[in-house]
């Protein structure tokens, strides 16, 4: 009895990614002292920690600002957003995702004739207002202020009636366990969506998203063409990379 409850709350925990105890007690009807105890064995044998109040998937990112996921890393973003801008080319439409890495492309793409960039994301959008050599479409959708983005469905169908030559895609963990994973649900759709319309898929993440998850998962490796980053993944999610025909593409300062 015991054990098949501990193995429920395991999955239950795994499914949720971060939960309260007053949310286990809640699920599984029983008192805190017997939850605290089922934790205790969990948290010995899988990848699950405790956390003030609750229990958290080991290596689980929640959402953050945009401004203070900006600051984060920000040399690595731009070098891996430079390496990106790389694979557009001339009068392509191309699909770039909301974050703090992709952004950046910009600056590197400003020269390309007759570019189409779809985009729920508003810095995209602000910098490439001085180049009208680039056509923006923007996504219609609610404003996210804590992503500067445009979403939910309604942007995830404008973007589902074009054809897209490449996808620039950014994540908040990859991993094993997660696959592609994001911390804003109402982009997860729009993520799909866009990984589903386009002819190419790249994923912009750098070093510190490997092996994280977070709340939502939008890919499996094998939808994804290549990973832009700026160091090497860890041996077992590289192997995995390599077995879904994904490459990994790593950008410098050169």
């Amino acid at each position: 009895m015991r054990s098949k409850r501990i193995d429920d709350i395991k999955e239950y925990i795994y499914q949720n990614k971060t939960v309260t105890l007053d949310q286990l007690c809640e699920e599984f009807q029983v008192s805190k002292n017997t939850i605290r105890r089922d934790i205790d064995e969990l948290v010995e044998t899988e990848k699950i920690k405790k956390i003030y109040g609750g229990v958290t998937v080991d290596g689980f990112k929640p959402m953050i600002s945009f401004d203070e996921r900006n600051i984060s890393n920000l040399h690595q973003k731009q070098i891996i957003a430079k390496k990106a801008a790389e694979l557009a080319n001339d009068n392509e439409i191309i699909f770039i995702d909301s974050g703090t890495t992709t952004m950046h492309m910009i600056e590197h793409i400003k020269d390309l004739k007759n570019l189409t960039i779809l985009t729920n994301n508003i810095e995209v959008i602000m910098r490439s207002i001085p180049y009208p050599n680039i056509n923006v479409i923007s996504l219609s959708g609610t404003l996210n202020r804590k992503t500067l983005s445009f979403t939910g469905s309604s942007a995830a169908d404008v973007l589902s009636q074009y054809n897209i030559s490449k996808s620039f895609v950014a994540a908040t963990g990859i991993s094993l366990m997660g696959g592609c994973t994001n911390s804003s649900p109402a982009e997860t759709e729009i993520k799909r969506t866009a990984l589903m319309k386009s002819q190419k898929n790249y994923l912009l993440v750098d070093h510190t998203k490997f092996d994280v998850i977070s709340l939502m998962t939008f890919s499996n490796f094998d939808n994804i063409d290549s990973i832009i980053t700026d160091a090497m993944p860890p041996a077992s999610l590289k192997e995995a990379l390599n077995k879904n025909n994904c490459s990994i593409v790593l950008a410098d300062d050169k």
